[in-house]
């Protein structure tokens, strides 16, 4: 069976979905593996590295023509649409749920299609789920940029001129980015506080050293399969009345709370930013969702009241070296939990299975 790796066409993207030292594991496999030219370029992969570990480079057209499983990381758009058959099964993030058309258009091809976003937030999926890989990344990013955009440093620092004080971080959302964010300026040397409406990640927060600011989340509807729930708007005030002292002394604040097919809540308005530290600098990593800060505009930055509020994804193609090589590793595990033999098992029952295959020959399984 063949296996063909796609160019990133998205604005800014810079990753690809196949690594040359994963693609050389589905060659022993006894895959064959086709790569769009330059698809690795962006992310310090050359052509020539590919073809090394038996790994064919081709034009695009050849690339869909001549592979049976098609790999992207971000969701296929028209142009490639237009190439895609019914023998084809398609694998990237589709972000199904908030894009119905996009299904409907898979499904007039009479393809099928997985959802790397879909996976079930489960132990025997940990190490293919590619949020959680590339929101680790995310995390960490986000708090070097906050650091690089910051008029102060991090870490306590005596010195013979005086004892420069510890930046304070707030950080909104203990998921996989949250932690990573947590972790990276504790390293960095910041008083760290951390929020989430899920009052399990209270000892995950403190095990790295931050203080969990608690919030009653009592009457809250329970995340199902481990993915974030949107909160009532009684808990988003007791939120916001218990966060406030913390965030108007914060020095940089990183917002990480998205509801998968929904809005990003709102959980900083104008009116607070009004009242944050002049100089203060805001990441706000939902802003593809409509932002977790009520100002926040996509890949712009806004200064309002001396507060630089930063709209971003932080996407991890800003790492795109290790983004890529994780995303290709979650990939080789999904593609050895689907297949024996080199073929597909088609276990439509299994929980993995049913929750990522969103179309089978051309019908929609999952909206």
């Amino acid at each position: 069976m063949k296996i063909g790796i796609l160019k990133e066409t998205q604005k800014g993207e810079r990753r690809v979905s196949i690594s040359p030292n994963i693609a050389k594991q589905l060659i022993e496999k006894g895959f064959e593996v086709l790569i769009e030219e330059d698809a690795g370029v962006n992310s310090s992969f050359k052509n020539s590295d590919y073809e090394k570990v038996g790994v064919s480079v081709a034009k695009r057209d050849e690339v869909f023509k001549e592979s049976k499983i098609l790999i992207k990381i971000n969701p296929f758009d028209a142009d490639d649409l237009k190439l895609v058959t019914d023998s084809h099964i398609l694998m990237s993030q589709l972000y199904h749920k908030s894009n119905p058309e996009l299904l409907k258009a898979i499904a007039a091809t009479g393809a099928t299609a997985f959802s790397m976003d879909a996976m079930p937030r489960i132990s025997r999926a940990q190490d293919m789920d590619v949020l959680s890989s590339q929101s680790n990344l995310a995390g960490y990013k986000a708090v070097i940029v906050g650091a690089n955009e910051m008029t102060k440093i991090f870490p306590l620092m005596m010195t013979a001129a005086g004892t420069i004080t510890p930046s304070r971080v707030l950080i909104y959302g203990v998921g996989v980015a949250g932690l990573q964010a947590i972790a990276t300026a504790k390293r960095l040397g910041a008083v760290v506080e951390a929020t989430d409406i899920r009052m399990e990640t209270k000892e995950q927060t403190e095990s790295l050293g931050a203080k969990f600011i608690s919030v009653d989340n009592t009457g809250e509807e329970k995340a199902e399969g481990g993915y974030a729930k949107e909160a009532s708007e009684d808990y988003a005030r007791r939120q916001k009345e218990a966060v406030n002292k913390s965030l108007f002394l914060a020095d940089l604040v990183i917002t990480t709370a998205m509801v998968p097919g929904k809005k990003a809540p709102v959980l900083i308005t104008a009116e607070q930013v009004s009242q944050m530290k002049n100089g203060a600098v805001i990441i706000d990593l939902a802003a593809a969702q409509g932002g977790n800060c009520e100002l926040s505009k996509m890949n712009e930055t806004i200064i309002e009241n001396g507060v630089k509020i930063i709209g971003t994804t932080m996407a991890p193609e800003s790492v795109s070296t290790n983004a890529s090589e994780l995303y290709a590793k979650n990939m080789l595990n999904f593609i050895n939990h689907l297949t024996e033999n080199n073929e597909f098992k088609w276990e439509l029952e299994e929980e993995i299975t049913n929750g990522t295959l969103i179309v089978q020959n051309g019908t929609i399984r999952q909206n």
